[in-house]
């Protein structure tokens, strides 16, 4: 949703930096960890191929991707979490491995990303049963009240609670995913899933009881506020309303966007996909100006922190995660749209 003013290309924002860090902190099997010899995520990692993408790093993105097709275990799922090593079991800082519906699905948002930026048929039909595999992991934890439950541990025991952010993901995932299957004429899975994103819309939008049953609310964290606009659960008017009701409460002038609502940290990542979330409402000035700000938070190569605590002065944690620098690259091209790909998230698709 570019106005067409304003920078035009990756190199007029200072953006290439960013990228070149990606494909930097990439293994050479495809894998892109969130640091140099940290730890990574199915998520975050194709959040980062998408910005290869746009950078038109075809081979290192492709490379991603077939990372996903090569550690996609046989119920289409993905482990949460990897470490640093090739051989890792999915378990990271202590915590035991899972598989998470919405990490595990957001390939599909990805392919379709790729496919947007380069109409590599070939790349879209060697992928296809990575997407179709993920998404049918997914959706065979719908609830029958429509949402989708959070996680699987290793023994195949789900646990049936559901969060308003991954759901909105995978909602955005089966729009994706129903895009391929409209391109590759895969009829049958192209109307599951449409089918199973309406009734996912429905839980989302009407039903808050069947979501955070079990564990505290994460009403506190900016993700569950913007989510439901950026991957076009909520659009039009209750799209605005709804940022218009949570910017007292997350939005620091001049900094960005915390993290969680109580605690005095801005990121980058979450101010970015806000950015995204106002341009799909039309509120493109503000977006472009929000997305200024947060230039401040880069160190000398130009590579962002993950975010800054406003109290301390600080930036915290001291890390430059490769999906910060992701997040700065979609939503730079939502705003002047640069790729194909440019309004992957503004313009949603409809149900």
């Amino acid at each position: 949703m570019s106005d067409g003013s304003g920078p035009r290309s990756l190199a007029d924002w200072g953006l290439e930096p960013a990228v070149d860090h990606i494909e930097r902190v990439q293994r050479a099997d495809g894998l892109i960890l969130w640091y140099p010899d940290g730890p990574a995520d199915p998520w975050d990692h194709v959040e980062s191929a998408m910005a290869l993408s746009i950078a038109g790093r075809d081979e290192a993105a492709r490379r991603a991707y077939r990372w996903v097709a090569e550690a996609q275990h046989d119920d289409g799922a993905l482990w949460a979490t990897y470490g640093d090593s090739e051989d890792d079991d999915g378990a990271h800082d202590g915590d035991e491995p899972r598989k998470e519906t919405h990490r595990s699905a957001y390939v599909a948002v990805g392919a379709w990303h790729h496919y947007c930026c380069t109409e590599d048929r070939d790349f879209l039909e060697a992928l296809w049963p990575t997407v179709r595999d993920a998404l049918a992991f997914a959706c065979d934890h719908q609830a029958p009240t429509g949402e989708i439950y959070w996680t699987v541990d290793p023994d195949g025991e789900v646990y049936e609670d559901a969060l308003i952010a991954g759901c909105a993901s995978i909602y955005k995932s089966l729009a994706c995913g129903a895009a391929i299957a409209d391109v590759l004429g895969r009829v049958e899975e192209r109307d599951r899933w449409l089918e199973a994103r309406a009734d996912l819309g429905e839980a989302i939008r009407t039903r808050p009881d069947r979501f955070d049953r079990t564990w505290e609310s994460k009403s506190r964290y900016a993700m569950d506020w913007f989510y439901p606009v950026l991957c076009g659960v909520v659009t039009g008017d209750s799209a605005r309303e709804r940022l218009d009701a949570g910017a007292g409460r997350f939005l620091e002038e001049e900094l960005g966007c915390r993290c969680v609502s109580d605690e005095p940290w801005v990121t980058v990542a979450e101010s970015c996909e806000l950015v995204l979330s106002l341009a799909a409402v039309g509120r493109t000035e503000r977006a472009r100006e929000i997305y200024e700000w947060l230039f401040q938070w880069t160190d000398d190569e130009g590579i962002f922190w993950t975010g800054y605590q406003f109290e301390d002065e600080a930036f915290w944690p001291g890390e430059r995660p490769t999906w910060t620098g992701a997040a700065a690259v979609l939503a730079a091209d939502a705003l002047s749209g640069f790729s194909p790909a440019a309004d992957l998230f503004t313009d949603p698709q409809p149900e």
